[in-house]
């Protein structure tokens, strides 16, 4: 079995095509959205104890959750489908049911602590599984796993499918006890491998997927007719369709953080990229001989200094830790955590007014000025506008040759006032 689970390993991390490239390894929005989700969740416990938690999943701060999620490749779609209110079913029922409602926020809060320990996090399931709470069963996984990555691993249709295929068992997708057990074999299974896997539980998790989707056979080739032959075959071209499209919309975002570091640099201030995006580079610039080489010292504390890192491009003003602009480049993912980063950066600054923006897609134009319609957002009182890619892109170097400040990307941002 040692033999044949390496071999099974092996294909999995050599496909550039698996989601242990796509998404796992070689993603840095994966690694941006662990801070987001916590913040989301975070809100979702806020708003069940404020009693402001609505009864329907739209417009909720769990829909927020679940999207910032569901953009992690294919191993999270259709993640916000368990929670879905459905009104003729009246589940599940944590929007109408007022106990189940907070004993939900209260589970949510007890496993948010980066301290809990593995023991803490099994008891917190079997009460909540206690509960009974109708429509409320293991897909809650996917949410703990982005808290606690190397002790609850996501869950779903796919995964499940995959570990009955590979470990030949016949566990149920919506029962507690059942993940649970699941879970005991992949923790006992990454450790014996965890050398060739993470940590993160997350990459065998990722295996399942793969195998459960049909994406990769295991053991059992010859048994298969042709046309499900040709089903995965189709499968794997829509993969790598899928693949080739992420690489184009990767590379916009790289473009577009270029042309923020030039104009930035171009105008006379210290500029740095992400912490996770130096080693880039866009025509032959390198990012890491753009940007300063190191953030800045700046009293945010833990948590906001780190996520102040992680966004996309910053400007200060020359030789010091005073942020003048911050930009965001948002091509496919969630927007609105994308303005808690920024706004996370801005509220945490003393006397110091620092320009807030948006940079993303036009055909997003719509979106953006929905999101900074949110009276959460409003209530800032945190104003951040907005550019456009083909903006960006057009005037970048009359930007850099006629600009004195940063005044001049008036010239092509926007607002909401301004649209509204």
């Amino acid at each position: 079995m040692d033999d044949v689970f390496h071999e099974i390993i092996g294909r999995y991390k050599t496909d550039q095509e698996s989601v242990y490239n796509t998404w796992f390894i070689n993603n840095d929005e994966r690694l941006k959205a662990f801070r987001s989700i916590r913040r989301g969740v975070q809100q979702v416990i806020n708003d069940i104890r404020d009693k402001k938690f609505p009864n329907d999943f739209k417009g909720s701060s769990l829909e927020f959750v679940l999207s910032c999620i569901a953009e992690q490749k294919q191993v999270f779609v259709g993640v916000a489908h368990p929670f879905y209110w459905k009104p003729k079913l009246r589940i599940p029922d944590i929007y109408e049911n007022e106990r189940n409602k907070n004993a939900f926020g209260q589970f949510l809060e007890n496993c948010f602590s980066y301290n809990t320990s593995e023991q803490e996090l099994l008891t917190e399931i079997i009460k909540l599984d206690n509960l009974k709470i109708k429509g409320l069963g293991p897909a809650v996984a996917s949410i703990l796993y982005f808290l606690h990555p190397t002790i609850i691993p996501p869950f779903n249709t796919a995964i499940i499918n995959g570990y009955n295929s590979l470990f030949k068992d016949n566990k149920k997708l919506g029962s507690w006890s059942e993940y649970l057990r699941l879970r005991e074999t992949l923790i006992e299974t990454n450790e014996k491998y965890k050398s060739s896997l993470s940590n993160d539980l997350g990459a065998i998790a990722g295996l399942l997927f793969e195998i459960g989707a049909n994406k990769m056979v295991v053991g059992h080739e010859a048994l298969l007719g042709e046309a499900e032959r040709q089903k995965i075959e189709k499968q794997i071209e829509k993969r790598r369709k899928e693949v080739e499209s992420e690489g184009q919309e990767e590379d916009l975002h790289t473009e577009m953080q270029y042309h923020l570091l030039k104009i930035g640099q171009s105008l006379g201030y210290d500029v740095i990229s992400a912490s996770n995006d130096r080693s880039r580079g866009y025509n032959g610039n390198n990012f890491s001989f753009m940007s300063l080489q190191r953030f800045p010292e700046m009293d945010l504390g833990k948590e906001v200094n780190a996520t102040a890192q992680l966004i996309d491009i910053v400007w200060f003003r020359k030789g010091t830790n005073i942020p003048v602009c911050a930009f965001e480049v948002e091509k496919s993912t969630s927007i609105y955590s994308g303005i808690l980063r920024l706004t996370d950066l801005s509220c945490s600054i003393n006397n110091e007014q620092v320009n807030l923006f948006i940079v993303l897609p036009d055909k997003r134009e719509k979106e953006v000025v929905m999101q900074l319609s949110r009276p959460s957002i409003k209530r800032n009182q945190t104003e951040i506008h907005y550019i456009l890619f083909s903006d960006l892109r057009q005037h970048c170097d009359a930007l850099c040759k006629f600009g004195e400040n940063h005044g001049i990307l008036k010239k092509i941002s926007k607002s909401v006032l301004a649209t509204s």
